[in-house]
C-alpha cells in the first residue's frame, strides 16, 4: 500500500471487504484499517456477503481474469506481468467514451490524487488523533465471562467477578484514551486503559493478538454515549 501511494497519492477513502486483514471479530476496526484512518485515508467496509456493493471492483476483476488468461500462465510471475500489461491497456488506451478517449484522457485525476505520500515523511502525517476520533463513534455490546472479563482488540479486561454473565457497553473516550464500560441502563462501571491506541501499536500493526476471523458485520459509527447493536461476545 506504500508503495500504491507513493505512485498514486494518498486515496481520500478506500472500500474494503471483511477478510483478513480487514475482518475482525471485534468488532473495532482492525489495526490496519487504524493505520490508513491515522493517514487521513477513510474506510468504508462492504456489507458483508454482498459483493455486488463493490460492483465496480468485482467487474474489473473479471475483466482482469478474462484478459489475463491465468489458466495460460505457467509461473506466477509471468501472470503478474501479463496483468500489469492489462492494468495499463484498460486504463491508457482501452476507448470507453463516445469520441474513443481512454480513462486516462477522460479522467485526468486519476494520474494522482493530489495528496502526496512518501514513506520517509509518514511519521509527519500520521495523527492518533484522528484514530481516536474514529473509535469514539463507537459503541459496542459485550458478555462478562465467568472470569468478570469482557474482550477488546483480543485482549481480556477485568471488570469484576460480580457481573459475570451481565452485558454491558463499550465506548472510548479519545481525551482519556480510555475504554468506558456501562451497564445497559448507561451507568458506568469502570474504566480501562487503552495501551492497544497508540502511535507505536498501530503505526507497527502490533494493536493485537491475532486469531482467526469468521466475516462479520461491522457496528456502525454512532454519536458519543449511544448504544449501537454490534457483535455480541
Amino acid at each position: 500500500m506504500r508503495r500504491a501511494f507513493s505512485r498514486w497519492g494518498l486515496p481520500a477513502r478506500i472500500r474494503v471487504d471483511n477478510g483478513v486483514p480487514w475482518g475482525s471479530d471485534d468488532g473495532h476496526p482492525p489495526e490496519l484499517a487504524c493505520w490508513l484512518i491515522g493517514l487521513g485515508v477513510g474506510v468504508t467496509f462492504n456489507p458483508p456477503r454482498r459483493p455486488q456493493a463493490n460492483g465496480v471492483v468485482e467487474r474489473s476483476q473479471g475483466v482482469g481474469k478474462q484478459w489475463g488468461e491465468p489458466r495460460t500462465c505457467g509461473t506466477a510471475q509471468e501472470l503478474q506481468v501479463r496483468m500489469d500489461e492489462m492494468d495499463r491497456r484498460q486504463r491508457e488506451s482501452y476507448p470507453v467514451t463516445a469520441d474513443g478517449r481512454s480513462r486516462w484522457q477522460a479522467h485526468p485525476g486519476l494520474a494522482h490524487s493530489g495528496r502526496a505520500y512518501a514513506q520517509e515523511r509518514e511519521g509527519d502525517i500520521w495523527d492518533l488523533n484522528r484514530v481516536k476520533e474514529h473509535l469514539a463513534g463507537f459503541a459496542l455490546r459485550r458478555k462478562v465471562d465467568a472470569q468478570g472479563k469482557i474482550s477488546l482488540y483480543n485482549a481480556r479486561r477485568f471488570i469484576g467477578r460480580e457481573r459475570k454473565g451481565e452485558w454491558v457497553w463499550v465506548t472510548f473516550d479519545p481525551v482519556e484514551r480510555r475504554w468506558v464500560v456501562s451497564e445497559e441502563e448507561g451507568q458506568e462501571i469502570r474504566r480501562c486503559d487503552a495501551p492497544e491506541v497508540s502511535r507505536e501499536a498501530i503505526m507497527g500493526l502490533r494493536m493485537c493478538y491475532h486469531v482467526p476471523c469468521r466475516p462479520a458485520a461491522h457496528a456502525e459509527p454512532v454519536g458519543r454515549g449511544q448504544p449501537a447493536a454490534g457483535p455480541e461476545q
